[in-house]
């Protein structure tokens, strides 16, 4: 099946913000944190079934290296991220906006 996929504007925001972050530690730690994010985002969009459901519809992609997930939901052919969230973090603030 083919998927479409789409990020919320948070989601941008996020990575923005792990990626600042982590370039203040070591630029190449910042880039590093993006070419994760986007190789997760691949795998997210060539099979997100893969993903169990962890919250009703909600699915997370656990970042390697880094301690974030990529919380998605997937409606018929459509699959939607929601946050790219610190694992740290209260998943209920993410789902409550």
């Amino acid at each position: 099946m083919t998927y479409s996929l789409r990020f919320i504007p948070k989601v941008y925001e996020d990575v923005v913000a792990g990626y600042m972050w982590y370039g203040d530690k070591a630029e190449e730690l910042g880039e590093e944190f993006i070419q994760i994010f986007y190789d997760h985002v691949n795998n997210i969009y060539s099979n997100p079934l893969s993903y169990s459901k962890v919250y009703n519809e909600f699915r997370p992609c656990l970042l390697k290296k880094f301690p974030y997930a990529i919380y998605f939901i997937v409606e018929d052919n459509n699959i939607i991220a929601f946050g790219l969230f610190h694992c740290a973090r209260n998943l209920i603030l993410l789902i409550q906006g």
